[in-house]
């Protein structure tokens, strides 16, 4: 049994994307490693930008955890990873249960006023900052 890091994800979440992680390859032999502890040890190292070697030993070895991270992060023909699509679908399932309505309603966007080139077809001004841009 190994100790519980706050970036760890429960069972039943990861049971929902248990099934995605494991299609990324195919093994004729038994696994030897818990993919629940390995996805775990990603997310400890996401969360505290540590160094591979730097993940603590009650998760699997590094090596092991680097191998899956790789495989996990290889760009399909649509651009996106394994780890980006299970990411995506664990924060869907945390807004689903936790929200009266599970997508986004609001966005924030923060831009920062730049300078033009001369050569820009369309400029404008910022009236906020009383810039030409």
């Amino acid at each position: 049994m190994r100790q519980t890091y706050d970036s760890d994800i429960t069972r039943e979440q990861f049971a929902h994307i248990s099934e995605d992680l494991r299609s990324v390859k195919k093994h004729t032999s038994p696994r030897k490693v818990d993919l629940y502890d390995v996805f775990c040890a990603i997310l400890y190292l996401l969360k505290n930008a540590c160094t591979w070697r730097s993940i603590p030993h009650d998760f699997p070895k590094w090596g092991i955890v680097r191998y899956y991270y790789d495989v996990w992060t290889k760009k399909n023909e649509n651009g996106e990873s394994v780890l980006d699509y299970v990411q995506a679908k664990l924060v869907d399932l945390e807004r689903y249960e936790t929200r009266d309505n599970p997508t986004p309603t609001m966005l924030i966007v923060d831009s920062k006023t730049i300078q033009n080139a001369d050569t820009a077809e369309e400029k404008g001004y910022d009236g906020g900052k009383k810039n030409r841009v």
